[in-house]
């Protein structure tokens, strides 16, 4: 129970503890699941991070494809601060006109407005609701998957996620079915009438951004649509405009019954959701969500999808996507080069993590990988010429340098 002395007592307690030796105060630890390098960001702008000695990185990874309309855009700042001023929260009890603002929007932008949205709090939380979805509305359980495959880390989505090592054994798999990526043949036998969905990414991200082709894609709406299944397009991290189309398998022509997405979807802030086609019918209590469509959620998403619009971010990711791509061939030096737009793999006959260690510690340049080969470039929508050419200018030192390693160690 609070009383008037409370405040006077905590700010004693505080000062006793802080006299006390530092081995006698000890802080709750976090659960190590996390390898970090030793560096910490305080500051960001655009497509470039600055640490707590004020050094500067250009950031070609986004935090995992988060950071689409670039760090702290100034528009994003202020549309947050103004609703955060307001109101920041209320649960879905309540009208939240923000929810049907983002919709109409997200309809217009990504060509889907007969579409219906609901949303969530992230890209695995996304995933569960859409497999969750197309049970009930087909009555089925069975779920079709593909090799190399990431969808999340939750009980649903990790089920259907093609890597072992992270689903544990509370975690049951027994209805999945994983076939070859980019497989046309084992389709029939592999979906058939007692297959709930089908889930996909259009681009594979942790798999080594492995596109899709047309001709995969087109075979599985197909089969879903002779036997049917749910077909569900993961755009968690292949969507939201990074591909130059707003979902990356819209190049194949054909429409999802499901779409997923989050990452870039709030520019940072959690925010996940699924597009839901016409077909599906919705009552209440049949998906629910307590955080997910708040006030400042939905701010984040609306301020992103006006900035992507006004700024023509999808055309602008569809040319420097070229432009990176044609320059990364011009040195040369890779195995194999993968992706569209500012979604793309560079797969080498080595392993990439001096490579990367390299770009990071020498040149102050962030980049991801996908397994131990390939390097992954996942940078702001908004990224410019400039920002390309410092990195394409960084990968080719880096590349000499290797090569000097080697000769030398040979």
């Amino acid at each position: 129970m609070l009383t008037h002395g409370t405040h006077a007592n905590t700010t004693e307690t505080i000062r006793i503890f802080a006299d006390l030796p530092p081995t006698i105060v000890r802080m709750s630890q976090l659960f190590n699941v996390y390898p970090l390098y030793d560096i910490e960001p305080v500051r960001a702008q655009g497509s470039y991070l600055w640490d707590a000695d004020g050094t500067r990185y250009l950031d070609l990874y986004g935090g995992h494809a988060v950071i689409s309309v670039g760090h702290t855009h100034p528009r994003y700042v202020q549309a947050l601060t103004e609703q955060m001023q307001r109101i920041s929260f209320y649960s879905n009890s309540v009208h939240i006109p923000q929810q049907q603002e983002l919709a109409d929007k997200l309809g217009e932008l990504s060509g889907h407005s007969d579409y219906s949205l609901f949303l969530c709090n992230s890209g695995a939380e996304a995933n569960e609701n859409a497999l969750k979805l197309a049970s009930f509305h087909t009555g089925r359980k069975g779920v079709v998957a593909f090799t190399k495959s990431f969808h999340g880390r939750t009980a649903g989505a990790v089920a259907i996620t093609d890597n072992p090592a992270i689903v544990a054994p509370v975690n049951s798999t027994e209805h999945v079915t994983f076939l070859p990526f980019n497989g046309l043949d084992g389709l029939d036998l592999g979906i058939t009438i007692a297959t709930c969905a089908v889930i996909v990414e259009g681009i594979q991200g942790v798999g080594g951004i492995q596109v899709a082709t047309d001709a995969f894609l087109q075979a599985l709406r197909t089969r879903c649509n002779e036997t049917g299944a749910v077909l569900i397009l993961d755009g968690v991290q292949c969507g939201y405009g990074r591909t130059g189309k707003f979902f990356s398998h819209q190049f194949s022509g054909i429409r999802a019954d499901i779409i997923s997405m989050a990452k870039g979807m709030g520019n940072g802030f959690p925010i996940g959701g699924i597009l839901i086609a016409p077909e599906f019918k919705a009552s209440y209590g049949l998906l629910g969500t307590t955080f997910g469509g708040n006030h400042l959620a939905c701010t984040a998403g609306i301020a992103v999808l006006d900035i992507m619009r006004d700024e023509s971010l999808m055309a602008n990711a569809d040319r420097l996507g070229t432009y990176l791509m044609d320059g990364i061939r011009q040195v040369g030096g890779y195995k194999e080069l993968r992706g569209r737009g500012l979604m793309i793999g560079i797969e080498y006959d080595f392993s990439v993590e001096n490579l990367r260690h390299n770009l990071l510690f020498n040149h102050k340049q962030f980049t991801g990988v996908a397994g131990k080969n390939t390097i992954r470039l996942l940078p702001s929508l908004a990224l410019g010429t400039d920002e390309a050419d410092q990195f394409l200018e960084a990968l080719s030192e880096c590349l000499v340098k290797h090569r000097e390693t080697e000769v030398t160690q040979s």
